[in-house]
């Protein structure tokens, strides 16, 4: 239940603000950890450093996206919606940045190797799934785009609750345990989608029980 009666509002200025901080800490963090990879400051495994750091957070990005709307409504507040493009737009581009640097700096732009890991490592198929949706949500994140696609488009965008198991999926596997570090990214995803799942289920009942009745109203 929201604990305000009176909607949550930033002004534009504070808007802008943290818009601004949350630009310089995604930007900069990413643009540090390739710096700092090249000058060799990463440890004895950059390469590994860089694959773990943008995978993981990408997936932190995908939480947070995740945690826009239910703390939209526990405010209650439109504000936070406000950053859910450009959050899940950074998702996109740490989750794209992991890949490219597995690719680049791991496999060497060995397209063959590349054709070779992929075929063996089934995580790096469940990987690639949840990569070219982020891709499609990112593409057509844009308001014309949405216009345009009208109701196609939040079919399409309610593939982020697909989407949020398939990075788990892949993060889990390459981490060979969902013990340990993967059970608590698990356990805040349960956290988060389980008003959508009770909404699933809701609307499961209602469509069973309407077919039930129709049935017997036929009979």
């Amino acid at each position: 239940m929201p604990l305000r009666k009176k909607p949550f509002r930033l002004s534009v200025w504070q808007r802008r603000s943290l818009k601004g901080l949350i630009h310089l800490f995604a930007l900069g963090y990413i643009a540090w950890l390739f710096f700092a990879g090249v000058t060799d400051q990463l440890g004895p495994d950059p390469v590994n450093t860089l694959i773990n750091e943008t995978g993981t957070w990408a997936i932190h990005f995908l939480l947070l996206t995740l945690t826009l709307s239910p703390l939209a409504k526990w405010l209650p507040s439109p504000e936070p919606m406000q950053f859910r493009r450009m959050i899940g737009v950074y998702t996109f581009v740490y989750a794209f940045a992991h890949l490219l640097t597995y690719i680049v700096f791991e496999l060497q732009l060995d397209m063959a190797l590349v054709a070779s890991e992929i075929v063996s490592r089934p995580y790096i198929i469940v990987g690639m799934a949840a990569l070219l949706l982020l891709f499609a949500l990112t593409a057509t994140s844009f308001k014309r785009i949405q216009r345009n696609m009208g109701r196609k488009w939040q079919k399409l965008h309610n593939s982020i609750y697909l989407i949020l198991p398939l990075a788990l999926l892949h993060f889990s596997w390459s981490q060979k345990t969902f013990w340990q570090e993967p059970v608590w990214y698990w356990m805040i995803g349960l956290i988060l989608m389980s008003p959508r799942m009770k909404q699933w289920y809701v609307t499961y009942q209602k469509k069973s029980q309407k077919k039930s009745r129709d049935k017997n109203a036929v009979a």
